[in-house]
Parts: structure tokens; C-alpha cells; sequence
């Protein structure tokens, strides 16, 4: 331990005395321009006067007349608050907001658009908001090339979470790279009118990632009416990549000891000094101090200033760099004594345990082996290294409870490792809670928990690595050529049954799993169907039938009566699996911003078609073309009993696994005969009562929703 403190108090010294001798250089604005305009530092190749900025995109308006001076983007009003040579500025937008003055329908509304023509919003550094109790919003491309969104719902403010935005009071989406502008648009299903005394406005807005937080106060005023958030957009030269740019050296701009880089965000490039120099920066680069060589001033260049660090060898500052060596040993010797006292091993395991949620996990295991008989406690260390310290390159994807990364253990296993979010301490009992649930799951249709880690400052879960990604990806996002055919949904479909059944039926304590979806579904090299992410699952006491719970989950598989009464059942399950089942037959997303107001929720459309007798012109062409038209009928007539209104008129997973298992096992595929024709002409023509009991009960129970599962879209603009 004595060889390593003295190493590290070395590295101080070395560091201390080179910042001392080596005169740091920093951004500049172009000899003879101004430097700032008002708080805001205006770097080349930006500028606020003729020949200062390198083009036109990089001028910048300074507003002399208010103090102090604000500087704007261009000719434009887009306010411009900061200015990074890493290729990014951060400028002040605006929210949308959509109020009601309820009985008098009074609407105030503001729809906030922002059009770039240079510099892209970028996509990881910001984030869409959303604020409501009855809310939905949508951001949109004015060409059409993009469109997304979220919903927000909540009865009471009490029901909402400080801080959480998963779509109780608030809700976060991601911006689409290379967006050079935007329009923001609001709807509310019923004019607030249920919740309007707790909040009467819905907020929509784009943000830099983490500043802001939400807070149920922001609900219930008025504040962010004209509330301003940084959003940070990124910059380049030109809007070619290096290799094009370097073809015309009279306009390129990375000369004079500078190299040039390929943005990683948008197009265009940023310059960076040579090793060893450092930039008083009269172009695009980046300024970096390296060990300095000693050598005279290399000069401008071009419109470059690359230059080698200048060692100051006079008396004073040699004297001044040993005195900072000094003091900084011995600060560096208190320092790191007080660190070596505070982190002692069994001290920082307790606090991490504790604060991940140990007591909880004891708790809920008590009466139980520990984790660690029956799940590997791995060590936080080698979670590191088998994640390239949770290299963003290694993202599997990322949830309301935190980021799942791909890691490689030393035996040569992929894994997936799922990290809570840094900080939100709202998300560690999540984790316990999977931890849990996962204990008592062993089917070969649900992933396996491999183990678990407490010990770092954000709780760990180590799964095993399921290689052919989701089946929303398969089904949503795959080329034609790759689709899915029938007879494998099929099977995914019996499989996904078979591990629900087994959850609510055989595993050791009943387990609701909350949250079945196309994305909860993994899928393996063989195709074969694993159920994931028990964030949100629970278990059920041999004498519940019910639970009532905060409602939670994802819009359109949630089911409608747990939606409104809050009571959870297994039935809650069957309904989101029966969303899966038409998801699987049409093709479909269960919610479409880009479909007719009445054919925006899938189910719901589903339903109706089938009541008409249309059930064909919904069905997937591909499905249709590979599937036995017998057995699509007879599935979607499963499909539709799973997604009654009310959970007691529904099939148990029990029951809808045999029936799936039953017509599998009887299922032939497409023949030659005139058999495929008569089914197809019997499909297009009058069905009778050929959907069985309850159809009348069933479509009586979507009537009664409809208008609570349609103001769920038609506020979208």
C-alpha cells in the first residue's frame, strides 16, 4: 500500500509542476472580434462581426440593447446560452402547453415549432417531455420525416412519483437523430375535465437530458408556461466527412498542426491539434495540453494557431512550480489517507448493500435460501471488465428501470447485465423485486437470472445473453425479406403461453408479470420465445385473487379494467398476451400515431373488424400467404376472448396455453386442393355466430371503452 500511495503522490507532483510550467492555452474569437457577447463566449468560428465567423451559419447576433447582452443564433430568436469547441452550443426553447378552464372549455394553447438550417438537435443529449395527468404529445418533423411521442396519465396527483418520468404524471421518449427541427403538439382526452383542480395543463417540450426533474408541483400550476430549457444542438464545418473535405485544401480548415475528425452526430468535421500542441484557437478545433515539447512558436497557418507549449524556464515560476509540488503533497498525502480510512472494503460493501436495497432483499428471501445459494454474487469488478467499464458500446438497450449492457465473462459466456439508473434510488426496489421474482422462475421460456451484485454504487442483475434480440424488432423493425412466418410466430406465440402459464400456475409463488409486450420478448438463435424484464412484476399470496397497485405498465397492452379500478390479476396478464396474439396475426403496432383516429389502438380495431365479419382485411398478407386459414380463425377467435373487457369473461393462461398447444399439434399447412380457396371465400363472406360465445359480451365491452381508449390518440396533432 506505502508503493502505491507514493506512486500517486509522484503523479501529483509531476502534474502539479507541468501545469505550472506550461502556459495553458485557451479558445479565442478572432484577432480583432468580439470575444463575448454579454455572458456568452463567442469562440472561432463563430463571430458577432463581418469576417469573424468562418460562413454565415456561424454568425452570431448580439442584442446590445438589454442588459446583459444576449446573443442569438444567425438573423434568428433562437438565444444561443453557450458555446463548446467539442461541437456542441446550447440555446433556450420554449414549451408547449395546452390549459382548460373547466366548465367553460376556456383552451389556452401554444404550440412550440423551432427550424434549424445548419446545426441537428442532438439526439443523445436531449430528451421529449411530456407533463400531464391526461396527456398525450407529439413531436414531429415539418417534412414528415420523423414523428414520436409519449402519454401521461394519473387520477391523483398523490399517485405520482418525484423525479420518475415513466408515464404516471410524466413521460420521456428519445429524439431521432439528425432532427434540424421540430413541431410540438398537445391533446388531452377529456379536457382534463377529471382531473382539472389537480392539473390543469399539459407541458410538452425538448430538454436537455437532466435539466429538468420532475416534480408533482409542476402539475398543479402554472410555472412552466414560460418556462425556457437548454437544448443542445451539435455543430460542424461543412456537411462533408474528412476524406471529401481534404480533396480541397484551399477550403479546408483543419491546417497549421491540426488534424481533422469525423462528427460522430451529424455530418461535417471538428479539428483537433497534434499531439503535443496545443491551440490559441482561431478555427474549429479542439485545444488539448499534452507533455510539452520545446520548440518556437509555429504560428498561424492558414487561419490555424496550433502551436507547441512555451516552457517558461524563469526563476519565479520555477520557484512557483516546487511550491505548488509541496503543497500539493502534502494535500495529496492528507487526502489520500482520508480516502484509504473511508474505503475500507467491508465499509463500502455494507453501505452499497444497504443502499441497493440489502435489508429489502433479506426481507423478501427470509424465508428462503439467500441469493448467493442459489444465484452467483458476482464481484463488481469483473462486471466492469466484462462490459469495457459499461462502454456505451456494449448498450443492449435501455427501460424505465435502467440499461441493460452486453458483457463477457473470462470463461468466454456472454451475458447481459442490467444497471440501475445512477442516482434514482426509486429504481432499486425494481430490482430487488426482480431479483425476487426471478428466484422462484425455472422454465425454459423465461430468461434465466445467472446472478446478482450489490456491492457498487448501482445494483446489478446478470442474465443470460439472448442473441436474437426482441421479437418487436423481428416482427417492427426487420427487412421484408426477414420476416417472421407464420408457423414461427405461431410457436413464439404456444411458448409465451406455455412460460405465462407456468408463472401463474407453477411456480412455486403465483408471479404476475405486468408487463407483457412484444419488447419484453427475447428471442434465441433457434427462435425460441424467452419472457424478460420483471421490473415490474409481482407476486401473488397463495390467498390473493387481487392486488391493488399504482397502475403501471405500457400503454395499449395495458388492461382496460386494471387501467381503471387498479386491481391486478392474472387476468391483466392474459389481456396484454392477447394484444401480443393480434399483434402477431396483423403485423401491426399496437398503437399507431399514423393510423385514423378510430383505428389507432389495435385491439380495439381488431375487435370491431371481427364483430363485422372482416376479420381478413385486417390479417397480414404474409401471415395469410403461410398460414392455414382454419387456424389464423381459430387463433384470432382466442385473440379476441383474451381481450375482453371484463378479466372474468377471459381465458386463464392456463387454458389459452392447451388451446394453442391443441392447435398446433392439429395444425397442416397450406394444401393444393380447393380447401384454401372455400376457407378464403368463407372468410370474406357471412360468418354467422362463428366467433363463439361471448362475442356479443365482448364487443358490448369494448363499446363501453371506447371513448376511454380513443381520447388516448385524437389529442394527437
Amino acid at each position: 500500500m506505502g508503493k502505491g500511495v507514493m506512486r500517486a503522490v509522484l503523479m501529483l507532483m509531476l502534474t502539479t509542476m507541468m501545469a505550472a510550467s506550461v502556459k495553458k492555452a485557451a479558445a479565442q474569437a478572432k484577432p480583432g472580434c468580439r470575444s463575448h457577447c454579454g455572458d456568452v463566449f463567442i469562440p472561432y468560428p463563430f463571430g458577432t462581426d463581418h469576417g469573424c465567423n468562418i460562413s454565415d451559419d456561424f454568425f452570431i447576433t448580439c442584442n446590445t440593447s438589454v442588459t446583459p447582452n444576449r446573443a442569438f443564433l444567425t438573423d434568428s430568436n433562437i438565444q444561443v446560452v453557450n458555446i463548446s469547441l467539442d461541437g456542441y452550443l446550447r440555446i433556450l426553447i420554449s414549451t408547449s402547453y395546452d390549459c382548460y378552464d373547466y366548465p367553460s372549455a376556456n383552451e389556452t394553447y401554444f404550440e412550440m415549432w423551432l427550424e434549424l438550417i445548419k446545426f441537428p438537435v442532438d439526439s443523445a443529449r436531449n430528451k421529449f417531455t411530456a407533463i400531464g395527468c391526461d396527456t398525450d404529445a407529439l413531436i414531429q418533423g415539418f417534412s414528415g420525416e420523423y414523428d414520436t411521442g409519449c402519454m401521461s396519465f394519473c387520477n391523483s396527483i398523490d399517485g405520482v412519483i418525484n423525479g420518475s418520468c415513466s408515464g404516471i404524471g410524466c413521460c420521456q421518449t428519445a429524439i431521432p437523430k439528425g432532427v434540424m427541427g421540430y413541431n410540438i403538439s398537445l391533446g388531452s382526452y377529456n379536457n382534463h375535465s377529471h382531473i382539472l383542480l389537480d392539473n390543469p395543463c399539459s407541458y410538452a417540450f425538448v430538454a436537455e437530458d437532466g435539466a429538468y426533474n420532475f416534480s408533482n408541483s409542476d402539475l398543479s400550476g402554472y410555472d412552466l408556461l414560460d418556462k425556457e430549457f437548454p437544448v443542445v444542438l451539435d455543430w460542424t464545418i461543412g456537411n462533408i466527412s474528412c476524406r471529401e473535405a481534404i480533396e480541397d485544401m484551399n477550403s479546408f480548415a483543419c491546417k497549421g498542426n491540426s488534424t481533422c475528425v469525423d462528427s460522430e452526430n451529424t455530418y461535417g468535421y471538428l479539428c483537433k491539434c497534434f499531439h503535443g500542441y496545443e491551440g490559441t484557437l482561431t478555427s474549429l478545433m479542439v485545444a488539448k495540453v499534452n507533455i510539452p515539447i520545446l520548440s518556437a512558436c509555429d504560428g498561424w497557418k492558414n487561419g490555424t494557431a496550433c502551436i507547441r507549449p512555451i516552457h517558461d524556464k524563469s526563476p519565479l515560476n520555477f520557484a512557483l512550480g516546487i511550491g505548488f509540488a509541496f503543497i500539493a503533497l502534502l494535500l495529496g498525502i492528507a487526502l489520500l489517507l482520508l480516502m484509504l480510512r473511508q474505503r475500507q472494503i467491508g465499509k463500502l460493501r455494507q453501505k452499497y448493500f444497504l443502499q441497493n436495497g440489502g435489508n429489502l432483499l433479506q426481507h423478501h428471501l427470509s424465508q428462503r435460501e439467500g441469493c448467493g445459494e442459489k444465484v452467483k454474487v458476482f464481484a463488481a469488478v469483473e462486471l466492469e471488465k466484462a462490459t469495457n467499464s459499461y462502454h456505451e458500446s456494449r448498450i443492449l438497450g435501455q427501460g424505465g428501470q435502467g440499461t441493460v449492457y452486453k458483457g463477457t465473462l473470462p470463461d468466454g459466456r456472454s451475458v447481459a447485465i442490467k444497471k440501475s439508473r445512477i442516482g434514482d434510488h426509486s429504481q432499486v426496489e425494481p430490482f430487488i423485486n426482480e431479483i425476487t421474482v426471478l428466484y422462484h422462475i425455472n422454465h425454459r421460456n423465461v430468461v434465466k437470472l445467472l446472478g446478482c451484485c450489490l456491492e457498487t454504487p448501482v445494483p446489478l442483475l446478470v442474465y443470460e445473453y439472448v442473441t436474437n434480440g426482441t421479437l418487436f424488432d423481428h416482427l417492427h423493425n426487420a427487412a421484408d425479406d426477414s420476416f417472421l412466418p407464420w408457423d414461427a410466430r405461431f410457436r413464439i406465440a404456444t411458448e409465451t403461453a406455455e412460460a405465462l402459464s407456468y408463472l401463474h400456475s407453477a411456480a412455486s409463488v403465483p408471479i404476475i408479470h405486468r408487463d407483457i409486450k412484444l419488447a419484453n420478448i427475447l428471442l434465441d438463435d433457434n427462435y425460441t420465445a424467452k419472457v424478460s424484464d420483471f421490473g415490474a412484476s409481482r407476486l401473488i399470496a397463495s390467498d390473493q385473487a387481487q392486488i391493488t397497485t399504482i397502475v403501471q405498465g405500457t400503454f395499449g397492452y395495458l388492461d382496460p379494467e386494471y387501467m381503471h379500478t387498479g386491481q391486478l390479476t392474472e387476468k391483466s396478464d392474459v389481456y396484454s398476451f392477447g394484444v401480443v396474439l393480434i399483434e402477431l396475426l396483423t403485423g401491426q403496432k399496437v398503437v399507431c400515431f399514423k393510423r385514423s383516429a378510430e383505428h389507432k389502438i389495435l385491439p380495439m380495431h381488431f375487435v370491431s373488424l371481427m364483430k363485422e365479419d372482416r376479420l381478413l382485411e385486417i390479417l397480414d398478407p404474409k401471415v395469410l400467404n403461410y398460414g392455414n386459414v382454419k387456424l389464423l380463425k381459430e387463433v384470432a377467435l382466442l385473440a379476441r376472448r383474451c381481450v375482453r373487457m371484463k378479466g372474468e369473461d377471459r381465458p386463464t393462461m392456463k387454458e389459452v396455453a392447451h388451446e394453442l398447444a391443441g392447435l398446433q399439434a392439429i395444425s397442416h399447412p397450406w394444401g393444393k386442393s380447393n380447401s384454401q380457396a372455400e376457407e378464403t371465400e368463407y372468410l370474406l363472406g357471412v360468418y354467422g355466430n362463428t366467433y363463439g360465445d361471448g362475442a356479443t359480451g365482448s364487443s358490448l365491452g369494448y363499446d363501453s371503452i371506447n371513448n376511454r381508449v380513443t381520447f388516448e390518440l385524437e389529442g394527437a396533432r
